[in-house]
């Protein structure tokens, strides 16, 4: 395993980006009983990350999907043929991080979630993208394949912090053969850091990720959270989610300071075969000059979107229809993922 140099920065999503990635659903995924719907939600996703930033789709058929996406700008797309499990370009995507000034894309091994599902060719498609020169000649690739690590599972603040979940990082069939001092260790060596913010609360009923950190909080900026609160006490999240609200409050900044925090609505309970899905306002994407926002047709939708512009005032926030995706137990954040300056 290659080992990060002592000038390693992991940038915040909000550092300026030169794309966005997401891989598209095809018939041999398990969105093959709903391609039509989801592929509604994708089509919204690229339509908007294109108008404003490059575009890379990992795809089966470049051709037909092309002609699906007529709509929008393809000037801005990218279409790279490579097979695919699945669509969690968030977790099989490569992490940027920038060593000496240059980009460096990790590649981590992607397990299926600590082998829930199969991911022998989504573990695959960082090498895949490389050897397609899919990336800028002045980005570098980090073989980090001995180690399990989805994007999903951190968020950086630009300042030399993780937050993650406990959860996560620490269950069984990912890294079972290291302990907690042991992966915090790792983490601050290869991106640079000087601390990790462990929760040890905090879950969404639905969720296959075992508590990936962007379903329940994200990093606004370096002062700022904004976290998922449940207010009803009958809701089997209440308990949970009160205690990782208490984390969050004892939280401090590198100079001592609290941090904001802003309050997300918990978005109305979405059942599918009697099944609640993990529908959360936490699984946004930031972009340059956007903040992309899961809708999921209630209500609560524009309280979120409210709450969003107060943390990026700067920034439009756009909803995107994510009811699709939360059938499949993710949501926005979770098929995308975003590439800084430099690395297209």
């Amino acid at each position: 395993m290659m080992k990060a140099s002592a000038n390693t920065f992991l940038p915040a999503e909000w550092y300026p980006q030169s794309g966005v990635m997401l891989t598209w659903p095809h018939a041999g995924t398990d969105w093959s009983e709903m391609l039509d719907e989801v592929e509604e939600s994708f089509i919204a996703i690229a339509n908007e990350i294109a108008r404003r930033e490059q575009l890379v789709i990992v795809c089966q058929n470049g051709t037909k999907l092309k002609e699906k996406l007529a709509g929008i700008n393809l000037g801005n797309v990218h279409f790279y043929e490579v097979p695919s499990n699945d669509t969690w370009a968030r977790d099989h995507g490569p992490i940027t991080v920038f060593r000496d000034g240059a980009p460096i894309l990790y590649d981590f091994r992607f397990n299926g979630w600590g082998q829930k599902f199969p991911s022998n060719h989504d573990n695959q498609i960082t090498r895949r993208l490389f050897s397609k020169e899919a990336f800028s000649a002045n980005a570098g690739y980090a073989n980090f394949l001995e180690f399990v690590l989805e994007g999903g599972a951190i968020e950086s603040d630009s300042e030399g912090n993780v937050l993650t979940t406990a959860e996560c990082l620490l269950s069984p069939n990912r890294n079972e053969h290291m302990n907690k001092k042991e992966i915090e260790h790792l983490l601050k060596e290869i991106f640079g850091l000087k601390r990790v913010l462990w929760l040890n609360n905090g879950y969404l009923a639905g969720d296959d990720t075992d508590s990936h950190v962007d379903t329940l909080a994200r990093f606004c900026d370096a002062e700022t959270i904004a976290y998922v609160k449940c207010t009803d006490p009958e809701d089997e999240h209440f308990d949970a989610l009160q205690r990782m609200e208490d984390e969050l409050k004892a939280f401090t900044t590198l100079d001592g300071k609290p941090y904001r925090l802003l309050a997300l609505p918990m978005a109305d309970a979405v059942y599918d075969d009697g099944d609640r899905l993990p529908a959360t306002y936490a699984n946004f994407l930031i972009m340059n000059n956007a903040v992309l926002l899961p809708f999921y047709g209630t209500e609560k939708d524009e309280e979120a979107q409210k709450i969003l512009q107060d943390a990026f005032p700067a920034r439009e926030i756009i909803g995107i229809n994510c009811l699709p995706l939360i059938k499949q137990h993710g949501s926005l954040h979770c098929v995308t993922m975003q590439f800084p300056e430099g690395v297209l």
